[in-house]
């Protein structure tokens, strides 16, 4: 999986009512990061769509003509989240079982979906920014996806030592290294690291590859 270093996340809205399509696309587009492709009311051309133009991620109606988004799902081969009307137990639990990340219940607003791909995007970043994955981690993934962190953000301010971390690369100069913001705030260098993810994955700070005085990449934060 290669990191989104540039450009916008590639949305494919799958809707049989080219009117919902158009307005879902009307959403994804005012979401800063995100580029929604034409919608497709027909699901048979979904994999020639999806071959052709490459999306991150896709929005998939449940009920479809000829083939229903359930059956449409597990040979997406991509990243998906079911939006539908259907709010019956077993077509949730159907979506999650063949692959769906999410769930979103139409109608909704634009804040809903907005928090919705935000966390799916947070999600990608930590996956791409992980060299492995502990039981936390897989943890975090998971709450990530439904947008807890973001609403854990939004409801309590930052702690202390993350303030620091995120001032102290917003007033360097270029990139800072892990050790170099663990040495100017004053913590273990798994403290930084753990709290210079946490910016990333919220996108405060960006992460970018760089190389030591070894000539061996290493990862260096700048202030979006």
């Amino acid at each position: 999986m290669s990191q989104k270093t540039a450009g916008n996340y590639r949305v494919l809205i799958v809707d049989d009512d080219f009117r919902v399509g158009a307005l879902h696309a009307e959403m994804v587009n005012a979401i800063a990061g995100f580029e929604a492709l034409e919608p497709i009311q027909d699901p048979r051309v979904v994999p020639k769509a999806i071959s052709s133009h490459k999306p991150d991620l896709v929005l998939l109606d449940l009920y479809l003509p000829h083939v229903s988004g359930l059956e449409l799902l597990p040979a997406l081969g991509v990243d998906a989240i079911m939006i539908s009307a259907a709010t019956e137990p077993e077509n949730v639990s159907q979506a999650i079982a063949r692959g769906a990340l999410s769930f979103i219940i139409k109608p909704f607003d634009a804040k809903t979906l907005a928090s919705k791909l935000r966390g799916w995007a947070r999600y990608r970043r930590q996956l791409e920014t992980a060299a492995q994955l502990d039981q936390q981690g897989v943890d975090r993934l998971y709450r990530t996806l439904q947008g807890a962190e973001e609403s854990a953000a939004s409801s309590s301010g930052a702690a202390p030592t993350e303030q620091a971390v995120l001032a102290c690369v917003k007033a360097a100069t270029g990139p800072l290294s892990v050790a170099e913001v663990a040495e100017s705030v004053g913590v273990a260098r798994a403290t930084a690291q753990r709290y210079l993810a946490a910016l990333v994955a919220n996108d405060a700070l960006e992460l970018q590859l760089g190389y030591g005085t070894r000539g061996r990449p290493e990862h260096r934060y700048v202030a979006r």
